[in-house]
């Protein structure tokens, strides 16, 4: 891909935040394990980004960007410069060149 600047665009792999949520049952043992859960990234129709952790099925048609939480998700430069910028605790780490 090539942007409108005549260089090379690179997608990226984007992973959700993750939570860590626990006990996972009800058992003794499942209080010491814990189980990660992505959190949903969402642009509003602003552009800002906000993180949301559940999201109804109206919430859908509200939002123009919606990134699941637990899912992969390919975004290019851009995408990605505009994920770090918006205060939602994306890093760096939470992408993979492809």
């Amino acid at each position: 891909m090539v942007s409108s600047l005549g260089g090379l665009m690179t997608n990226w792999l984007f992973k959700t935040p993750t939570v860590e949520e626990g006990p996972a049952g009800q058992a003794r043992l499942f209080e010491f394990y814990k189980i990660d859960r992505g959190i949903t990234i969402v642009r509003d129709v602003d552009g800002d980004y906000a993180q949301v952790r559940y999201l109804q099925d109206s919430d859908y048609a509200t939002y123009p960007e919606i990134y699941q939480g637990g899912y992969n998700h390919t975004v290019d430069d851009a995408t990605k410069a505009a994920l770090i910028a918006g205060n939602v605790g994306v890093t760096e780490s939470n992408f993979t060149a492809l």
